[in-house]
């Protein structure tokens, strides 16, 4: 078990997102899914280092003050601006991405041995900057637990077979995999979910989670448990981020030595808070607790 107070590195991308819908103004919201993941741990009361790269434009300083708020230790290389991605919402809140992004992360030494490290997304299948990530984790692998979430983006994976090269490298380099159905599917087109997750298993990891949207999560482990839970029924505001307050709340049990079921748990009840409200605005500690109470007295 990692030290609630021990921080946990996470590297990857931050991106503004311009979130747009029909007949309303855009509105611009600070994301990307490792710093997303960083800013809820953060939230969650965990502490957090994010290596990523932001523009001086008013983007970054946007991403920077939303992350610092919540106490993230910001480590960014700079470059000429800030990613940035167009998010369309349906109807019902549904998120499709359409990016302006690059990821040129150089190589990098850390000052100390991370307790943690988490990669995920662009950032983790990206050249040249996945080089610098992937050489870090392999750096530190075996002396600091590894969690990965492909979070997969179609429009900048390319050609499939090496996108699914790609992800299965960094599947291999983890302790904790999670992936949402959605991903899978992408990466492999009719396969079972949980067929996927098994193989996943066999790579590496010691678990595997994966989310299925309203229809909740499971989890697998290499010693052979397994574990399902419902989703929180909510009104969904926009899905911006529900994955990474999925990942940031399950990182945060396991960090405080919770049990598979109790984890995802958690980890759903922080995505459907995160759901019912715009953007990626992950639940704080005490939110999350308060309604994890509330749904253990409704069972």
């Amino acid at each position: 078990m990692t030290s609630p107070a021990a921080p946990l590195l996470v590297i990857g991308e931050c991106v503004a997102d311009i979130v747009r819908t029909d007949g309303a103004p855009d509105r611009v919201h600070p994301g990307g899914s490792p710093a997303n993941v960083a800013y809820g741990l953060a939230r969650l009361g965990r502490p957090a280092v994010l290596l990523t790269e932001l523009g001086p434009d008013a983007n970054g300083r946007l991403i920077r003050d939303h992350l610092e708020s919540a106490g993230v230790e910001v480590r960014a290389a700079a470059v000429a601006r800030t990613p940035s991605a167009l998010v369309r919402l349906d109807g019902q809140g549904r998120a499709e991405y359409t990016f302006d992004i690059g990821w040129t992360l150089p190589p990098t030494d850390l000052p100390a041995a991370p307790a943690a490290i988490h990669l995920g997304s662009i950032g983790a299948v990206t050249e040249p900057g996945a080089a610098a990530v992937l050489a870090l984790v392999e750096h530190w692998r075996g002396r600091a637990r590894v969690s990965y979430d492909p979070n997969v983006r179609p429009a900048l994976m390319g050609e499939r077979a090496a996108a699914v090269r790609r992800v299965e490298r960094c599947v291999g380099l983890s302790d904790l995999v999670k992936a949402s159905d959605e991903d899978l599917d992408w990466l492999y087109p009719g396969e079972p979910a949980e067929a996927v997750a098994e193989r996943w298993l066999t790579l590496g990891p010691s678990t595997v989670a994966v989310t299925l949207g309203a229809a909740g999560a499971f989890a697998l482990t290499a010693d052979g448990r397994r574990e399902r839970v419902a989703a929180v029924p909510v009104q969904v505001a926009d899905t911006v981020g529900a994955g990474d307050s999925f990942m940031a709340a399950l990182l945060d049990a396991r960090s405080r030595g919770a049990g598979l079921a109790e984890g995802l748990t958690r980890a759903v009840t922080a995505a459907a808070l995160t759901v019912s409200r715009p953007g990626a605005a992950p639940p704080s500690a005490a939110e999350l607790a308060e309604a994890v109470e509330r749904r253990a007295a409704a069972a």
